[in-house]
């Protein structure tokens, strides 16, 4: 049980500190890093107990390669899923209790009008199959030897990467868990179009995973 509380409260953190920077500054650094730095900082925390997946993506992968069984991934998924919807709750929350109540983004993802290039859906599905391939391939790597103590720096900075170019074309998800509480926060078009953040992003890991364990 301690597992998947640490996963509810690692994926909490990492949307409201991601979305709410994505929403308060718009600044694509700076979101890149809030990302990042929140993996960063959650890994060395609470993914001591869990091993700090915070993701869907990165779970799948890891069932590909056996590191954790059907039942735990399941599990893991839920809290995932759980702790991204408490995350957005608090964002709500911050948003409609201060002056900003009339922003209507959660820093949901989106193609077409909804990305800041016009990315269509079939360049937004490449995209994001692209973009967590590299995320959770780099996991997978760097998680693989228990002794590598900067894993879950590497992990962060590997986020961090992907969300500087991702941005601009989607918003960046790489994680399903993240982008489905965002949209059912900023329903709209956002619901509509979150079928690709959720799908996308499963199709990278498992390539991710399968490449991984061809490699090993």
């Amino acid at each position: 049980m301690k597992k998947y509380v640490c996963e509810l409260i690692g994926t909490c953190v990492l949307v409201l500190i991601g979305c709410g920077v994505a929403v308060l500054t718009g600044d694509i650094v700076a979101t890149s890093l809030a990302f990042g730095l929140s993996v960063v900082a959650m890994a060395y925390s609470v993914g001591t107990v869990s091993g700090g997946h915070f993701n869907p993506a990165i779970t799948t992968g890891m069932l590909i390669n056996k590191r954790i069984n059907g039942r735990e991934a399941c599990y893991y998924i839920i809290s995932q899923i759980l702790g991204a919807l408490c995350g957005s709750l608090l964002l709500f929350i911050f948003l409609k209790s201060s002056n900003l109540h009339s922003i209507n983004s959660m820093g949901a993802n989106g193609f077409d009008t909804h990305s800041a290039v016009g990315l269509n859906c079939l360049g937004a599905i490449i995209a994001e199959i692209v973009l967590t391939f590299v995320f959770v391939f780099t996991a997978l790597f760097a998680s693989g030897d228990k002794n590598n103590k900067l894993a879950g720096l590497i992990i962060g900075l590997a986020l961090v990467l992907v969300h500087l170019i991702g941005i601009n074309l989607t918003g960046t998800s790489v994680n399903p868990a993240r982008s489905l509480s965002a949209a059912i926060f900023q329903a709209g078009d956002a619901l509509k179009q979150v079928w690709v953040f959720i799908v996308a992003p499963i199709v990278g890991a498992i390539i991710a995973g399968y490449t991984y364990k061809g490699l090993k």
